[in-house]
């Protein structure tokens, strides 16, 4: 007698969503192919502005920008060390594309992000349906984005912007609902008895204090969409994870791990100034 399951309880919904994303390609695929030339100019152009600025002055700013983040001096010396690091292992160019990939995938992560945050703190039913959404985007496996994107999209640098959209969203989307459920509702009852509109205690009370909060969301966006880069490469963004991808392939370690370690060096460049703007200036001195 067998172990196996029945087989006449097994079946596959794989053949419907196959029949969807004809249906999208096929009804919605000019539009998409709009989007994705926006979009596309859009990535090129932020390249082709960050490759404009000479590499020392690129530097200096990262290090003015830890400094007004964090008012540490050894965070204002370090982060640029980091990334000149990357530049003497020859993968600027490379540390130019990936920072742009990163910078328009975390741009669309707050527009969506933060107001989809807004709305699940302030509509109980939608928050109990989005969280299993935000469930399974944060723990399906991050290649199987990749299929549904490359058949709306194709190869290229548009289709990992959108895998890295969907696999970084839902910490800003978390976090975001996280810091406003968190504060004392007398402070809303007090500014709406003293005339306050709906907009005007979500920007000037609920928004300020639940920056902390929300800061920490971007962070963790910010670092869900460096570990996307690798898978990135796969699929024609290029960049860092390139040089991953080609060490894997050809059993380089070496290229390999100059590869990551560059992506490392770009993460904590990134984390160090998004932590201290989150926290604010009270951290002063140190790494």
């Amino acid at each position: 007698m067998s172990g196996g399951f029945p087989e006449a309880l097994q079946f596959s919904f794989a053949p419907w969503v196959n029949r969807l994303v004809d249906w999208l390609v096929l009804h919605y695929g000019d539009t998409l192919r709009g989007v994705s030339g926006h979009l596309l100019r859009l990535l090129v152009g932020l390249e082709d502005l960050l490759r404009l600025i000479p590499w020392w002055l690129l530097l200096l700013l990262v290090g003015l920008l830890a400094w007004h983040a964090s008012r540490s001096l050894a965070r204002a010396l370090v982060l640029p060390l980091l990334l000149g690091l990357i530049g003497m292992l020859g993968l600027w160019d490379k540390l130019l594309q990936t920072l742009a990939l990163v910078l328009v995938s975390t741009g669309l992560c707050v527009l969506i992000g933060v107001p989809l945050g807004v709305l699940l703190a302030t509509r109980p039913r939608v928050r109990r349906l989005m969280l299993p959404v935000l469930d399974v985007m944060q723990t399906l496996p991050a290649f199987v984005y990749l299929i549904p994107v490359l058949m709306l999209f194709g190869l290229g640098k548009v289709p990992a912007v959108f895998a890295t959209l969907i696999y970084a969203l839902p910490p800003l989307v978390r976090l975001t609902e996280l810091g406003l459920a968190q504060i004392d509702p007398s402070l809303l009852r007090a500014a709406h008895g003293l005339g306050a509109g709906r907009w005007q205690r979500l920007r000037r009370i609920a928004l300020p204090l639940a920056l902390p909060s929300i800061m920490a969301g971007l962070n963790q966006s910010v670092m869900m969409a460096l570990s996307m880069v690798v898978v990135a490469s796969m699929i024609g963004a290029r960049g860092l994870g390139e040089d991953v991808l080609a060490g894997i392939q050809t059993l380089n370690v070496g290229q390999g791990v100059e590869g990551g370690l560059a992506i490392v060096a770009l993460a904590m460049v990134i984390d160090r100034i998004s932590q201290a703007y989150g926290r604010g200036r009270d951290s002063k001195g140190g790494f």
